[in-house]
């Protein structure tokens, strides 16, 4: 038997919360010719015997950008200049400066409620695929109790290109927001998925990126302009 293993995060805005299960989640029923060579062959993703390839569809697929760590975030965030306001700075910049809110929380909690005039691009997106590493991350969120994992959404920058230009000013905004200033519990500040996406829009060239401290969260909590789209 060959067994895929995985590691997941069910909240990707905190780092800390990072789990790894084990034993497997999810096993691939070979020949019995097939397995005793390949338990020969252990710790490699793949194997070819004569003319058949046999590939380990379960590896984990090699590091994205947004899954860099945190540490290596938080310093490019803080070269860029990537700095927070706070919610009525973020509404003040919005209606005299020409900023716009970019909400990068899921779909349906943008349509939902969100702050008037912001636009979503969810940085993170249910798990859509059927490939049997995503098939081995759903049983691994279901062994939690979760049954909607999130996955990274690998349109986000071309659909935020489809309605921002690279000079665009964006205040980035998620739930609850994350933050770099270090304090005595955190020492590197804590990530969040509206540093995630500010991460990746300084990565490809947008200049003007804000970050919403204390996020959609506080925005509601303060009274600010929302609306919804239901």
């Amino acid at each position: 038997m060959v067994a895929a293993f995985t590691s997941i995060s069910p909240h990707p805005s905190f780092s800390s919360l990072y789990h790894k299960f084990h034993p497997s989640l999810l096993a691939y029923s070979l020949n019995s010719s097939i397995e005793s060579t390949n338990l020969s062959n252990r710790g490699r993703n793949s194997s070819t015997y004569g003319p058949l390839r046999i590939q380990n569809a379960a590896t984990k697929p090699a590091k994205s950008p947004a899954e860099e760590d945190w540490k290596t975030k938080r310093q490019v965030l803080l070269e860029k200049k990537v700095r927070s306001v706070d919610v009525k700075e973020a509404l003040r910049l919005q209606k005299e400066n020409n900023f716009v809110i970019l909400d990068v929380r899921p779909e349906a909690e943008f349509k939902e409620a969100h702050p008037a005039g912001a636009i979503n691009v969810q940085i993170y997106r249910l798990i859509k695929e059927w490939t049997a590493w995503d098939i081995a991350r759903r049983a691994a969120f279901a062994f939690f109790g979760i049954f909607q994992g999130t996955e990274e959404n690998p349109e986000f920058i071309q659909s935020v290109e489809s309605k921002l230009d690279k000079d665009a000013k964006i205040i980035v905004a998620c739930s609850a927001g994350g933050t770099t200033r270090p304090t005595q519990n955190l020492p590197e500040g804590q990530q969040s998925r509206s540093f995630i996406a500010a991460y990746l829009l300084v990565l490809n060239g947008y200049k003007n990126v804000y970050h919403l401290d204390g996020g959609i969260y506080q925005w509601f909590k303060e009274g600010l302009p929302s609306e919804s789209e239901e």
